[in-house]
């Protein structure tokens, strides 16, 4: 890190030990966070106001999700196809499949300032390559293929405070892209926004602040990077395990109400312990857990589906 920059730490709030944990998003209306465990077919919501933490098996798994504009849903990113999960009953309708026939599943992915859900795909081959898309599920449940490079991980996929503005990556290229983003659905302009210079680490999940500042969590380097809308890095948060892989600005973590949490001011971040062998996990036993930084910014109320189920 450059002198001069921001620097944070963060610490552990839920040691869960998810395979794969990521997604992390917080809901506004209720003051609950939630993040999935994608390897563990399994989506968690923790509760500040009780403390505690709940959690469903999904059928297939669960890379990515969304809040809806009906609290009792979320709208469901599994491995092979979209679905609204119903929170009261547990209960899926699928909506639908993504890219039958290809050996990838659904990854990242985020509502647009519109209310539409915007994501990606990875290869699940090897060697990876780039054969994944990007794509958008509109408010009356049409799918389609977004005008952008196919990923062989999709990741960062974010959009500025105004929604003009759409982040997103390609993992292995060390990069994370922007473009234009019309109100329309329509997309110009794709460019290199900025390019990883550590050493270590590859761009994963993102959040947005209220000043259009990018946060990303930078799998297997131990860090979570604040970018400034200009693509210059400002801030650094320190994260104790050494693979962050998703962020989102929420309320405070314990302590106060459910309810009426304006300072979104606490940074959650999901983690991963996949890949680490036994002699890693030794030394970096919390891996898989969520872990919290207050770096004195604030975040923006995540956008939530508008489509409804049928």
């Amino acid at each position: 890190m450059s002198a001069g920059l921001r620097a944070h730490s963060a610490a552990l709030l839920l040691d869960t030990k998810c395979t794969l944990g990521e997604g992390a998003t917080w809901c506004a209306e209720t003051g609950r966070f939630y993040w999935t465990d994608i390897e563990g077919a399994r989506l968690w919501r923790y509760d500040p106001s009780e403390g505690g933490s709940t959690s469903w098996r999904m059928p297939e798994r669960l890379a990515t999700f969304a809040l809806c504009a009906n609290p009792r849903y979320l709208l469901l990113g599994l491995a092979t196809h979209l679905a609204f999960f119903d929170l009261a009953t547990g209960e899926t309708q699928r909506i639908a499949d993504v890219e039958p026939g290809l050996n990838t599943r659904v990854n990242d992915g985020r509502c647009d300032r519109q209310g539409r859900f915007v994501f990606g795909t990875k290869d699940e081959g090897s060697p990876l390559q780039a054969v994944g898309g990007f794509y958008r599920l509109n408010h009356d449940l049409s799918l389609e293929r977004l005008p952008l490079p196919a990923p062989a991980i999709s990741n960062s996929i974010a959009f500025s405070p105004d929604g003009a503005t759409m982040y997103y990556c390609d993992s292995p290229t060390r990069e994370i892209r922007v473009c234009d983003y019309r109100a329309d659905g329509s997309i110009a302009n794709d460019r290199v926004f900025t390019t990883l210079t550590d050493a270590t680490g590859e761009p994963d999940g993102s959040t947005i602040d209220r000043d259009g500042g990018l946060w990303n969590a930078q799998w297997g380097g131990r860090r979570v990077v604040r970018y400034g809308p200009d693509g210059v890095e400002t801030e650094r948060v320190d994260v104790p395990t050494a693979q962050p892989s998703c962020v989102a600005f929420g309320g405070p973590p314990s302590g106060l109400p459910a309810q009426g949490f304006v300072e979104l001011d606490t940074l959650y971040i999901t983690s991963a312990r996949i890949d680490l062998d036994a002699s890693a996990l030794a030394s970096d036993s919390h891996a898989g857990g969520v872990f919290i930084a207050t770096p004195g910014r604030q975040g923006l109320p995540e956008p939530v589906f508008q489509g409804a189920p049928a």
